[in-house]
């Protein structure tokens, strides 16, 4: 299952505080994710409580202890390629990678180095089947990109993500890319995401997953592989609109080391910021 844009700091970090639980956010989607493989969100922002702010009142940075809801929910691999893993500084950022490490939850798209940053990581499913798993964003200054000694997040480059996903495909059987891009809160993608998008199917990825819209967009079959432009918000405190509110879970069925399906399942952030599923079980 891949899910949208995960914000556990703010307004959803001030209720798990008030509520005195960690696993807030998750309490009416725990059980319908564990059904799952794997589990994969956008992780936006850093977990620590390190760092200086670097993005004024857009800074997100949710309690280490916030972990504990990240766990209960079943997440497998997270991506850290984001506009606002940076938010806190390098120092939460690196702290983040650490905390995730300790608690078995893999992280790509960022890394204390270039090579790790556009790493992949693979996943195998009950059924034997290796998913390979790449992420990238376009959205920062490339200040934040990582280097060949210094950590940041990997860049969405057409050269590069060509590299990684030859490597990928040399050790797995299903490549997913996520991709954090696109313009917020419009429901419909632009070129540059179609671009790069398909530039990865085309190049061998099986399935792409976007992030950052805060919005669902499009879903569409190209060529072998899926897009997914925009899986909206998953947990976060945007509550002005409905669109905003609600999002997508994609299931992902897998048979014979193939994607045989897409099933967008949509969920509904509640005002105290639960998603939970629309149409129920």
């Amino acid at each position: 299952m891949f899910v949208g844009d995960i914000m556990l700091s703010r307004s959803v970090g001030e209720k798990m505080k008030k509520e005195n639980n960690w696993r807030w956010p998750f309490l009416e989607i725990a059980d319908y994710l564990k059904e799952a493989d794997l589990v994969f969100g956008n992780l936006e922002g850093p977990i620590s409580d390190k760092g200086k702010k670097t993005n004024g009142d857009f800074s997100f940075r949710a309690d280490p202890k916030a972990i504990e809801g990240l766990k209960y929910a079943g997440f497998n691999i997270l991506s850290v390629a984001n506009n606002h893993i940076g938010d806190w500084g390098k120092e939460a950022m690196e702290d983040t990678f650490k905390i995730l490490k300790e608690n078995n939850i893999g992280y790509i798209g960022g890394g204390h180095n270039k090579q790790e940053a556009r790493s992949f990581i693979t996943q195998k499913l009950d059924n034997g089947t290796k998913i390979a798993f790449l992420a990238y964003t376009n959205l920062v200054s490339r200040y934040w990109e990582a280097k060949d000694n210094i950590s940041g997040i990997a860049w969405l480059d057409e050269k590069q993500m060509k590299e990684d996903i030859e490597k990928a495909k040399k050790q797995s059987d299903i490549i997913a890319v996520s991709m954090h891009f696109g313009e917020e809160y419009n429901i419909y993608h632009n070129k540059v995401q179609q671009f790069f998008a398909r530039t990865a199917i085309d190049n061998g990825a099986d399935l792409v997953i976007g992030h950052h819209p805060h919005v669902i967009q499009e879903i569409e079959k190209y060529k072998e592989g899926y897009i997914a432009y925009s899986l909206g918000n998953f947990v976060f405190d945007q509550l002005f609109s409905q669109e905003t509110t609600q999002g997508l879970i994609l299931k992902v069925l897998v048979e014979d080391k193939k994607i045989k399906d897409l099933e967008p399942v949509k969920i509904k952030i509640s005002n105290s910021f639960q998603p939970s599923l629309i149409f129920g079980r």
